[in-house]
Order: C-alpha cells, then structure tokens, then sequence
C-alpha cells in the first residue's frame, strides 16, 4: 500500500481525533477504540444504526478541509485513499480480537516498546477499565490476533 506519514505530527494526528469526536457527537456514532498511526489509523464504531460510509466520509472529508489547510506540504492534494477496511463484529470472541489488533498496533509498527506508552491510543482506557492486565503486550504479539493483518 502505499501511504503518506500525514498523521505523523502530534497536531495532525489531535486533528483526526477531534475530527472524529465532533461528527461522533453530530452523528451518534461511538468510537469504543481507537489508535492513529503515522499513516492510518483503526477503530471500532459503534453506529447506532448510522451508515459507516457517510460517516467515513465525513472523517475524510473534515480531516482533509482542515489538514490541507493547516498542516500539509506544499502541493498535497489528497490524503487519504479512496477505500477503507471494515468488518462487521459477530461476537464478544471477534469484538476482543480486533480490541487487541488495534491496541497492539503501535507496537507492531515499531513506535512504541509497550502498549501504554503510546498516546494516541485508547489502550489506557481498557487497561484502567481491567480489560487489559498491566503485562499486557509487553514481551509479545498476544496470540489472539496470530494470522490477523488488515492493513
């Protein structure tokens, strides 16, 4: 894939999130986890019955407004790709699975040593909520997500 580091600043990355948050509260939408990388980022929506296209779209189209404007070098014309990943939970199995996916992801690429070091996750939460012991992820891959790779 091919994919440009725009989210690889702090501010780029607090823009997604707040992108995210607002049309979360336009739309009722919930994000119950999150993680943004240097080039993607994955969650879990919860959508209330909202269609996740419209609001996919609405994450791309907020984001970019703002981040051309503000943060991208010169001559950026797009900055997302045209499709998006999804998946339809089935069961609390699959839910704690791609849980573990997007909270282990800052280790898989390489950002961080340890799950909670990275900050543009929603891993602390899980963990102060008990989902999560402290080791978690510390020494290696949790063999819950062995063979997953959706990026």
């Amino acid at each position: 894939m091919d994919r440009n580091p725009y989210l690889q600043s702090d501010s780029a990355k607090s823009l997604l999130s707040a992108v995210i948050r607002e049309i979360n509260e336009e739309s009722g939408v919930k994000a119950i986890a999150l993680v943004i990388l240097q080039d993607h980022f994955h969650a879990v929506f919860d959508l209330h019955g909202f269609n996740l296209s419209k609001f996919m779209q609405s994450v791309k189209l907020r984001f970019a407004r703002r981040f051309l404007r503000d943060f991208a070098p010169p001559g950026t014309k797009h900055v997302w790709q045209r499709r998006f990943w999804d998946h339809i939970i089935r069961d609390q199995a699959d839910l704690n699975r791609h849980l573990d996916y997007i909270h282990y992801n800052p280790v898989k690429h390489g950002l961080v040593k340890l799950p909670q070091e990275y900050k543009y996750s929603t891993f602390t939460k899980f963990l102060e909520a008990g989902h999560y012991e402290p080791a978690w992820g510390c020494t290696s891959a949790p063999a819950s997500i062995s063979g997953m790779d959706s990026e």
